[in-house]
């Protein structure tokens, strides 16, 4: 392993730079057949992944199964409209993080909100704002990246370690560093969306309890 430094942060940047989400303007203004859906998706998605020679943004598998799971309304006449791109997108980068569950959940919300009219809280006003935040947030992510890439660099100085030891040592340094920090935020989603969960669950027992106490004052009478 011979990457130095600046090379290995002009690599993070480059790959970073790569994971431009579609921007609203980008997304057909008519409603597309299933074949249709899937290609835009692949050819505006195919950078962010892995290996974009073979791994498979969207499938016609990957959709039915979306549905099936309550995450995603089904078609108009076999065609999906802005919206349902707009929650596929949504799923594509969640899904790398979440479990169905807890996509279902933090979703759910913006399902609501499906096909709502330009003058309401609609689905692309919220992926405007959403869009928004990933731009913001970029910049400081590569600073971050940065600022633990030479902190790694200050582990492992030791004399006993040839220079290409040291190198891997610093590098499973710097990873560990970055893993910790996504193992620590998807911590702090999940017990966010059990919390959504739980209050949830709380309200509907407090509704059926209400209802129950409804019922019987009309028994009574």
């Amino acid at each position: 392993m011979t990457i130095d430094n600046e090379d290995l942060i002009n690599s993070i940047i480059a790959s970073l730079g790569r994971i431009n989400t579609i921007s609203l303007d980008e997304m057909p203004n008519i409603d597309l057949y299933m074949d249709q859906l899937t290609t835009f998706m692949d050819e505006r998605l195919k950078k962010t992944t892995r290996h974009p020679e073979t791994d498979k943004i969207l499938t016609k598998t990957m959709i039915n199964n979306y549905a099936k799971n309550d995450l995603l309304p089904p078609p108009v006449r076999k065609k999906y409209s802005k919206d349902h791109l707009i929650l596929l997108i949504f799923i594509y980068y969640l899904k790398n993080i979440l479990s169905i569950n807890d996509i279902q959940t933090l979703i759910d919300p913006l399902k609501e909100r499906f096909h709502m009219s330009d003058d309401e809280l609609n689905l692309s006003k919220i992926y405007n704002t959403a869009y928004e935040l990933q731009s913001e947030a970029l910049e400081p992510v590569i600073e971050d990246l940065k600022k633990k890439y030479a902190r790694s660099l200050e582990t492992f100085d030791d004399d006993s370690l040839s220079d290409d030891e040291k190198k891997r040592m610093q590098m499973f340094s710097f990873i560990v560093e970055l893993s910790y920090d996504v193992y620590v935020k998807k911590l702090l989603i999940e017990k966010i969306l059990d919390n959504v969960v739980t209050e949830k669950e709380s309200q509907k027992a407090k509704d059926k309890a209400r209802d129950k106490g409804k019922d019987k004052g009309k028994d009574k009478k």
